[in-house]
């Protein structure tokens, strides 16, 4: 190691009293994180790219400094879904610090990557005080039933007004208005429960009728008096 002159002409003032790094809770335990293996936890949240034209929800479940889980959810970009097909089999196996040098292909997957980092390793964890943290699994768990992300995708004009189009429970199939031409409820198509329905032999009609259920007033003894495609109507 190399030190300048005025360094070297310095004298030596003794050190006091060594003060490490402070706790952070770590799955039902307070731990002073000196090396990436100390690091564990649970934690998600959202990265974005330059451009700022799609996200990231990333997911992951780090023990002993290594991700032992990943999900990864993206929105508003095509070549993102490509991108996360792939981070999602890179970064299991890792250790944190790699997931901070690893080309994930995109900005938005960097970026949550980043701001996980930071959330974990100073103790901002959704099981920081959980005992012994979350299984591994938890990530599929945050889908549900379905294994699905949780979209929702809503248009309006100030002319026509609101167009349901996807809610978490599923693809948005018809809205129905009161006699104000109101939102009052919703019907939707659960696109996870018609796939399921097919592919344990359902023909595609008899499961997407399965599929079928309504959020809100949407009967008319309810009050609904009209029904329109949001997509056409």
């Amino acid at each position: 190691m190399n030190y300048s002159r005025e360094v070297e002409n310095m004298c030596v003032v003794a050190k006091g009293p060594k003060h490490g790094p402070a706790p952070i809770p770590e799955e039902g335990k307070w731990i002073e994180a000196k090396e990436i293996k100390d690091i564990s936890g649970y934690t998600h949240g959202v990265g974005w790219c330059a451009p700022q034209q799609g996200a990231c929800k990333l997911s992951l479940n780090i023990k002993n400094g290594i991700i032992e889980e990943a999900l990864v959810e993206t929105v508003g970009c095509s070549g993102m879904t490509h991108s996360a097909a792939m981070a999602a089999e890179i970064l299991p196996g890792n250790t944190v610090l790699e997931m901070l040098n690893t080309d994930l292909v995109c900005d938005a997957i960097n970026t949550a990557a980043r701001e996980l980092f930071l959330q974990i390793v100073y103790g901002r964890s959704q099981s920081a005080f959980s005992e012994d943290g979350l299984v591994i699994g938890a990530g599929m768990e945050d889908l549900g039933k379905g294994a699905r992300s949780m979209v929702g995708t809503m248009y309006g004009t100030r002319e026509k007004g609101v167009r349901y189009l996807e809610m978490t429970e599923g693809y948005c199939t018809r809205m129905a208005l009161d006699e104000d031409n109101q939102v009052i409820g919703y019907e939707f198509v659960s696109l996870g429960k018609m796939t399921d329905f097919i592919k344990k032999g359902d023909d595609p009609t008899t499961a997407y009728n399965k599929s079928i259920g309504h959020y809100g007033r949407f009967n008319p003894e309810d009050g609904a008096v009209k029904y329109i495609d949001p997509r056409k109507e």
